[in-house]
């Protein structure tokens, strides 16, 4: 498993592995801008910084399959 993962890691550093690499690194900025702007807003409210945080993370993590839906692979 570590290996897959090193070899798809090398790959993409590469080059080789995306076919549009533009559009992945788009569609993650995306992804981590909106999650980055959720936790900016949410800090600002008078809670701890847990909710916040949790809340982000999972509106990210929830976006992340359906932005990155479309990601082809050499």
């Amino acid at each position: 498993m570590l290996e897959v993962g090193w070899y798809s890691t090398k790959l993409l550093l590469k080059g080789k592995l995306l076919r549009n690499p533009f559009y992945f690194f788009r569609q993650v900025a995306l992804a981590t801008a909106v999650g980055a702007l959720i936790l900016i807003i949410m800090a600002q409210m008078e809670t701890t910084l847990l909710f916040p945080i949790i809340i982000s993370s999972l509106a990210t993590g929830i976006a992340m399959p359906f932005l990155l839906k479309d990601v082809k692979l050499k």
